[in-house]
């Protein structure tokens, strides 16, 4: 058999490895600061790219696309040349997918601490770095396939299965949930509204979860485990099950993160049922990674490569396993809201997404640097201390969310809440904020410690860039199954077939719940009452989105006694059909505020935006005096209602005529209002003279960013008047 001799591309393998280790401290380290803010909410004061709204998304990117999505794409580069026996198809593809994934990192970590964001979770990035996202996915997806088609191995390995299932659903995903209308040059509005955007965030959200953070990450498992443990995978007809079943169930649970929510029931309960039958195959793949290593048990007591990977799968069991239970509507009204769901979440993202990210770099640097690991000893620290972290950060999240859950739902005799206040919780549980960020700093400093292992071990080694390698040449075989050749067999040397089955399989589940939600009118029932938002409204919720507000405070009133004691009349559908994009929000750290309009005075939320604790006594809200203090810039209006129109906001041409004298007026209104307090008068006047003295420009208060933001809070849940249980119109 006549041999061919071709090279393994190392270097891009190396590019992103490196990249890996650099984002995940960034990664981390911004979460580490996110802890320390719920404990010292001042510690970035008066910094406002340092926030804690306008931070906390810049670190589920950078742990979710920079860490992982580095991770991924090393991993995907170095198993898939070798499965294949084949280099990749295009170095300039390849390092175009390296570059052009670094530039939307960085793009992501300048613009989301200025506040550029679409506001929807793990998607907050505007509409040129979605477009450039696209065009790199694509770059990589053309790379792998391009790979696949020049093969010298017939058959597709099942980790090649998860890679194309993950290349074909990222790609839907990202381009749907990411559909949008531009305004300027970083700013857009969502094509969806309220329930709509909300179901489509959500089908994009769980499944980012289900096709960027775990399937590719089953196909290492595949890979690196069999490799690590030189032992051959536990079951072929396992490893069919399970990726055939979780591709099609995945797809569809979604609904479940809506749970008790204005989606419509049937949707709900189908998230349900389909977010409790994942069980089966997730745990499949759990068992077929762990019966992997039967017979190497005392290989993993020694090997720290092999520690990484069972407590990685292991992880990933729990949170598969908890996800569905998650879904039970009876336990979701215990944990939706709470520190439960960020337990939860960081269990699969510490242990499941971290530990199996460690264990590959600890297999893959020796050997493409010809070496051996500098030192044992470091990789077992590294994993015991960043076990330690995972424990200590996530058990007192779980206790801080069973906390929550049971003090927001008590009663007295007399029916009134025992826990009124919504600060009485969160003084409760600030003993777990800080075991939280102590768990948080272990797993930070084992990682830190890995990396200086990783990289005295590279400085020891010598690098191989292009690997060489031999196999031989692929040849033609008939088109039909072969003798004795079963279906699945055939189909795994028919890659185009394969990703044909596998994007119609995905496909199904966004079909049959979006496309009802969205072209039934009948699904979200209208209210007469509920009008668009004025010019400065709008102004004013844009900023609301800009700061990060959502990350903290829901607009989404479930219909339980005690969150209708507590907040006001549970949510209708109807309320949310201007809203673009959705602001339901995923945690409560601060009180809902869909019923928050009118309930208190202007002076209020000016007092409590430049210091919350003289409003709420014991607040872990942090301050936003830039807002008070800074112009606001509303020369986009126009082109902002505009775009509203062609969305179907009924705005009509002398609302968007009329828009500058509208927010003069409302905001000199507000103004006057604010003008009631005594101190605000003294603080303004002194403001005003202090400007004068220096012969500085002063801004009125009614131009400022705060008027707008008041504008918009005291809108909310204003359109509704609720009585004998019928909503009536407001006059």
């Amino acid at each position: 058999m006549e041999m061919e001799q071709f090279y393994y591309d190392n270097k891009i393998v190396r590019k992103f490895l490196l990249a890996t280790l650099f984002w995940g401290v960034i990664g981390m380290t911004v979460g580490l600061l996110l802890a320390f803010l719920f404990i010292f909410p001042g510690l970035t004061e008066g910094i406002s790219w340092l926030s804690f709204g306008r931070i906390r998304p810049l670190h589920t990117n950078a742990v979710i696309f920079a860490f992982v999505g580095n991770a991924i794409f090393a991993g995907v580069y170095y198993s898939l040349q070798r499965l294949l026996k084949a280099r990749m198809y295009s170095d300039f593809l390849s390092n175009f997918n390296f570059w052009g994934w670094q530039l939307i990192i960085v793009a992501a970590a300048i613009t989301l601490p200025l506040g550029y964001t679409t506001s929807k979770e793990y998607a907050e990035l505007e509409w040129p770095i979605d477009i450039a996202i696209a065009v790199v996915w694509v770059a990589f997806g053309v790379n792998m396939i391009g790979t696949i088609l020049k093969r010298r191995q017939r058959h597709l390995y099942v980790a090649i299965w998860f890679y194309l299932a993950t290349f074909v659903t990222v790609a839907v995903l990202h381009i749907f949930n990411s559909l949008e209308i531009p305004v300027s040059g970083l700013k857009s509005y969502s094509v969806y509204a309220g329930v709509q955007d909300a179901l489509v965030q959500w089908w994009y959200g769980h499944n980012a979860v289900a096709f960027f953070l775990t399937t590719p990450f089953l196909g290492l498992m595949y890979y690196f485990v069999p490799k690590a443990a030189n032992r051959p995978v536990y079951s072929y007809k396992l490893s069919i099950v399970h990726f055939w079943s979780l591709i099609f169930i995945y797809i569809w649970a979604g609904p479940h993160h809506l749970l008790y929510s204005s989606l419509p029931d049937w949707a709900q309960n189908l998230g349900v049922v389909f977010s409790v039958m994942l069980i089966a195959p997730s745990w499949g793949g759990m068992i077929n990674g762990l019966l992997t290593l039967r017979g190497a048990w005392d290989k993993v007591r020694t090997d720290p490569v092999l520690k990484f990977m069972v407590v990685a799968i292991t992880g990933y069991g729990m949170a598969t396993f908890e996800g569905p239970m998650l879904s039970l509507k009876n336990v979701n009204a215990i944990a939706h809201f709470t520190d439960w769901i960020v337990a939860h979440v960081h269990v699969g993202a510490l242990a499941w997404n971290g530990f199996l990210t460690f264990g590959m770099v600890y297999w893959l640097v020796p050997r493409m640097f010809r070496t051996s690991l500098y030192s044992k000893s470091l990789a077992n620290f590294h994993f015991w201390i960043g076990t330690l972290g995972i424990v200590l950060y996530t058990l007192p999240m779980y206790v801080a969310g069973f906390a929550q859950a049971s003090m927001w739902k008590q009663f007295n005799p007399d029916g009134t809440l025992i826990y009124g206040n919504f600060l009485e919780t969160v003084t409760q549980i600030m003993p777990m904020y800080w075991m939280r960020a102590i768990g948080g700093s272990l797993y930070l400093f084992g990682a830190l410690v890995g990396i200086y292992n990783i990289w005295v071990t590279i400085r020891r080694g010598q690098e191989v860039s292009d690997e060489l390698a031999e196999a031989p040449a692929l040849k033609r075989v008939s088109k039909g199954k072969l003798s004795g050749e079963g279906f699945h067999t055939w189909l795994e040397r028919k890659p185009v077939q394969l990703t044909v089955l596998a994007t119609v399989a995905i496909l199904i589940g966004g079909i049959v719940e979006i496309v009802p939600t969205i072209m039934v009118k009948s699904n979200i029932p209208t209210i007469s009452s509920v009008k668009p938002y004025t010019p400065l409204e709008l102004e004013g919720r844009d900023i609301y989105i800009r700061e990060g507000c959502v990350g903290c405070h829901s607009q989404m009133i479930r219909p339980f006694r005690s969150e209708v004691e507590r907040y006001g009349e549970y949510s209708r559908s109807g309320e949310y059909v201007y809203d673009h994009p959705f602001l339901w929000g995923s945690k409560r750290t601060g009180p809902d505020l869909l019923r928050v309009g009118g309930k208190y005075s202007d002076n209020w939320h000016f007092n409590h935006m430049w210091e919350p604790e003289s409003t709420s006594s014991g607040s872990i809200m942090p301050s936003y005096k830039w807002l008070i203090r800074d112009e606001h810039d509303r020369s986009n209006i126009r082109k902002k209602m505009e775009a509203m129109v062609s969305l179907g906001v009924p705005y009509t041409d002398e609302d968007i005529a009329g828009a500058g004298e509208s927010m003069e007026r409302q905001a000199a209104a507000i103004e006057e209002n604010l003008h009631n307090d005594p101190d605000f008068v003294r603080s303004y006047e002194e403001d005003r003279r202090i400007a004068e003295e220096n012969g500085e420009r002063f801004v009125p208060m009614k131009d400022r960013e705060i008027v707008a933001l008041i504008a918009y809070l005291q809108r909310l849940g204003t359109d509704i008047r609720i009585e004998d249980n019928n909503i009536t119109e407001n006059e």
